[in-house]
């Protein structure tokens, strides 16, 4: 159960960027697993929305976040409205959303995974290679998975997201366009 907690809607275009693993110390703190290896919309934003494990879609809560920060593999906060320990474990399992638009500005080529999902992907003769389903975390590199459908069948691409082979990324023409053929 949540301490008391504002409840609140889940803004349109929340993110779910981590979740509550455990207390933190004695002083209310709390651990959050990031979702992303570089947890910026979770500093950036001091407003978190949370979802106690098995909530409904719409259930949730707003946080006011005082102080959020890297400690080892995860990252610690701290809110005026969780006071202790006690309050703090109550927390454990909740889901954490952020508001896309409190994620700070990406760089020039560069892209929030979020972003990316739902876009088609065409090579540079315009065949179309499917749409960005997830993207996987491949140690040096990241890697598009492609969902498509040939004759009737469903079928997977992996595509590199590294710039030898995306040539241009259309985030408002919802569109990807790579060198890569549909038989790699």
């Amino acid at each position: 159960m949540l301490p008391a907690l504002e409840t609140a809607e889940l803004p349109a275009d929340a993110i779910e960027v981590g979740r509550i693993a455990d207390a933190w110390g004695i002083k209310g703190w709390f651990k959050v697993l990031p979702h992303s290896a570089q947890p910026e919309a979770l500093f950036s934003s001091k407003r978190w929305f949370l979802q106690a494990p098995g909530a409904s879609a719409n259930a949730a809560f707003r946080l006011a976040i005082r102080e959020a920060k890297e400690h080892s593999d995860c990252i610690v906060a701290s809110s005026e409205e969780v006071p202790d320990r006690n309050a703090a474990e109550a927390l454990r399992g909740a889901r954490v959303f952020v508001p896309r638009s409190s994620f700070p500005t990406a760089g020039d080529d560069e892209y929030y995974w979020v972003d990316l999902i739902g876009l088609s992907v065409v090579n540079r003769e315009g065949v179309a290679l499917g749409t960005v389903r997830e993207l996987l975390a491949t140690g040096p590199q990241t890697t598009l998975v492609l969902a498509a459908q040939e004759d009737g069948k469903a079928v997977e691409r992996m595509v590199p997201f590294v710039a030898v082979f995306v040539d241009k990324v259309d985030l408002h023409g919802r569109l990807i366009t790579v060198d890569w053929q549909p038989d790699f």
